[in-house]
Order: structure tokens, then C-alpha cells, then sequence
């Protein structure tokens, strides 16, 4: 059976409980970065509206980082962009919504989870939000506005939001698996 029980070892064998108030308090530690995450990503995006919507598109260091503005109604890399109005929104703004109640729901119920594994989902949650936002606001889509590559070789457009849940996922996969593959405990 699954222990659903992520505090420490040592707290467990104790037999010692975190209390609602110690939840929330620590909980709330992940509050502020969650919250910067999410204004970086609404800033940047108002910027790249102001600045990139009509065509203009800045490129540095080579055009190995360019600024272009585009308007994804898909998600990682326009996936699911073909599907259906009514699919998108189930998927896109339905299926978002509840993830990110459970993501906030998983910083509840498990504070004493690794810091690592805790900032991860964090920032999962802080750029599914920030996805969310524009869901919500640009008519079922989300603004991108940056872009890497060498040449024809190139990544999708992708924005602040997707950053952080690329971050996000990176910083999981490694508080789950130790240096030999084998899956961890994420409690501490």
C-alpha cells in the first residue's frame, strides 16, 4: 500500500503530525517566489505585446536568442492547436484549472516534502498559472515571445511561464531519482 505520509523518516517514527497552522506556514514559505514567477510572466508578456505584436522581432547574440510575439491556442509547441474549440478549453483551461488546485493542494498537504521537490512543484504551478492567466484573458490563447537556435535549428516560441514549468519538471526528475535510477523518497 502507498504511504501517503511525506514527512521525514524521522518525524514519522516520533509520531509527530504537522498541524493545519504548520501547514499553511509552510506552505506559504513558496508563496513569494510562486507569486514573482507569475507578475515575470505577465510583465514580460504586456512587454512583448507593447513592443513584438506588429511584426517586430529582436534577435541577439548571433540569432541564437530572438523576440518574436505569437499566439499559441495549442500547448508545448502548438500541440493540440488543431484540436477542436471545445477540446482546447476542456483540455487547455479545464484540465489546467484542476491540476493546478492539486499542485496547491500537494504544498498543503505535504510541507514536509523536500524543499527541492516542494520549489519544483512550485514552479510548475507558478507557470501553469501564468498559462492559466492567458487562457483566461486571450481568448483561449497563450502569448510566446522567445525563441533559441543556431541557424534553421530552432526551438518553439515559448515565454516566461514555460520556463518555469520546464524548471519545474527538471528540479522533480532530479528529487526523484538518485545518480544509479533508482526512485527516492521524497520526504526528507
Amino acid at each position: 500500500m502507498l504511504n501517503s505520509d511525506l514527512s521525514p523518516p524521522a518525524e514519522r517514527a516520533q509520531g509527530t503530525q504537522s498541524t493545519p497552522g504548520t501547514r499553511l506556514r509552510d506552505a506559504a514559505m513558496l508563496l513569494p517566489p510562486l507569486v514573482v514567477c507569475v507578475i515575470v510572466d505577465q510583465v514580460t508578456k504586456q512587454w512583448a505585446t507593447a513592443t513584438l505584436k506588429h511584426g517586430e522581432t529582436l534577435s541577439f547574440w548571433g540569432d541564437r536568442f530572438r523576440l518574436q510575439y505569437a499566439m499559441n491556442s495549442g500547448g508545448f509547441l502548438s500541440l493540440g492547436s488543431e484540436f477542436s474549440e471545445s477540446a482546447r478549453f476542456a483540455l487547455f483551461i479545464g484540465f489546467n484549472l484542476v491540476l493546478m488546485c492539486g499542485l496547491g493542494w500537494f504544498l498543503y498537504a505535504a510541507p514536509r516534502a523536500r524543499r527541492g521537490f516542494q520549489f519544483g512543484v512550485g514552479l510548475l504551478l507558478a507557470g501553469g498559472i501564468g498559462n492559466l492567466i492567458d487562457r483566461l484573458t486571450q481568448n483561449g490563447q497563450v502569448i510566446d515571445f522567445m525563441n533559441l537556435g543556431i541557424g534553421s535549428l530552432r526551438t518553439g516560441i515559448f515565454n516566461v511561464a514555460d520556463i518555469a514549468i520546464v524548471a519545474g519538471a527538471v528540479l522533480l526528475a532530479g528529487c526523484s531519482w538518485t545518480a544509479g535510477g533508482t526512485r527516492t523518497d521524497i520526504a526528507r
